[in-house]
């Protein structure tokens, strides 16, 4: 199967001027100025690109793809994702992960959802474990389920700083982290530990202190939801500017803006202006996840459910709204979380990579046409392959 897409401008996501590319089966082969068709050759795909951006498919690493457990009891337990949420977003990979609830929400599940939406079109891969310490692990063993699973690519999210958390104490994020690393290094996967950060004030206090305690390198920690609240992103800057990863969340509701949360567009430029480098950064949706909305009290206030269409409009809204440039905001949901997940064949357009591919409109930068593996999954803003249960 061929596919050519012709007249497009190319940001990989460097930007390389008005390029041609050519899709041989789920990989790109070639990306030349000019590519002509062989006379007589009819089993080819033509996509015209002509006023369009095109850049490489979204990643979003932080997706709770079998639904997230309802802080309000049982009846407040989200559904599960659909493939045409993801696809309609321009998101062609996910990273599945369990979060509060780790006992109606299992890895089995995880993975199962996970093959589920490969065999629909899309990539998905998932972390092991949830807020839980001791992690509830598929093998029993953090490096038995990194090296042996091949849909494990790490761990988490664990939380901390959270009234939720299980409170984990230094050895045990330490030996979390260790596990994982190990389990990475003889697999060749990322061995990342994805964190959940909570409200407290003792922010990254607790990897800090594993740092300084042990050997364990600071880009082993994947810290997420930095922008939660101004506090907890002060102390994000100043992590990144050490080195680490920092991830921020773009689904949130108005009220958790109103309290002080930091709009991801926002939080982009902020941390840009204060001198960390694009290639620490991240954004994730926190999709299909319940947004609790806690009191003083730590009671329930309310409920709401993270959207993945939140990932690439709060990128949108960074280069429209802060003018951060297409090819540096266009990272922090491609080559960036490639480079983090060590995802070799994502996150670039580029010969050999895997086809997937974004077209935006130039002029509203709207999500417009979108091809995971070389498959068109959507076609002018609209969903021609939609997941099995969908109709």
């Amino acid at each position: 199967m061929l596919t050519l897409i012709q007249n497009g401008e190319v940001y990989a996501p460097d930007y390389l001027g008005k390029r041609d590319i050519l899709i041989v089966n789920d990989k790109i082969g070639f990306i030349e100025k000019k590519i002509d068709l062989p006379k007589n050759f009819v089993d080819i795909e033509v996509i015209d690109a002509e006023g369009k951006y095109v850049v490489p498919g979204f990643i979003d690493s932080h997706v709770h793809i079998i639904g997230g457990g309802g802080e309000g009891s049982f009846k407040t337990r989200t559904p599960e994702i659909q493939l045409s949420q993801s696809t309609l977003s321009g998101i062609t990979t996910l990273i599945g992960v369990i979060g509060t609830d780790g006992t109606t929400r299992t890895m089995p599940s995880l993975i199962a959802k996970a093959r589920a939406l490969e065999e629909e079109g899309i990539t998905c891969y998932v972390q092991t474990g949830s807020y839980q310490v001791p992690l509830k692990t598929l093998t029993g063993k953090i490096e038995d389920d990194i090296i042996l699973v091949d849909r494990i690519i790490g761990v988490g999210e664990v939380a901390i700083a959270d009234h939720r958390s299980s409170q984990p104490t230094v050895n045990e994020l330490a030996k979390i982290a260790s596990a994982a690393r190990i389990g990475g290094m003889l697999s060749g996967k990322s061995g990342i530990v994805n964190i959940h950060v909570g409200d407290s004030r003792d922010h990254l206090k607790l990897i800090e202190e594993v740092i300084e305690t042990t050997d364990i390198p600071r880009k082993q920690f994947y810290p997420t939801h930095i922008n939660r609240n101004s506090h907890l992103f002060e102390a994000g800057i100043e992590y990144a500017l050490k080195g680490g990863y920092v991830d921020f969340t773009t689904s949130t509701i108005p009220q958790f803006l109103e309290d002080g949360e930091v709009k991801c567009s926002r939080a982009l430029k902020r941390m840009l202006d204060a001198g960390v480098p694009i290639d620490q950064i991240t954004f994730t949706s926190d999709g299909q996840a319940s947004l609790p909305l806690f009191d003083d009290q730590g009671e329930l206030a309310g409920l709401q459910i993270g959207k993945v269409s939140s990932l690439y409009r709060e990128v949108r809204d960074s280069i429209v709204n802060e003018g951060i440039p297409l090819e540096t905001a266009i990272r922090v949901i491609t080559s960036n979380p490639a480079k983090i997940l060590k995802l070799k064949h994502k996150g670039h357009v580029q010969p050999g990579k895997d086809a997937d591919l974004v077209l935006l409109d130039k002029d509203s930068f709207n999500v417009e046409t979108v091809l995971a593996k070389g498959k068109v999954m959507v076609a002018k803003g609209e969903a021609i392959v939609k997941g099995t249960f969908e109709s």
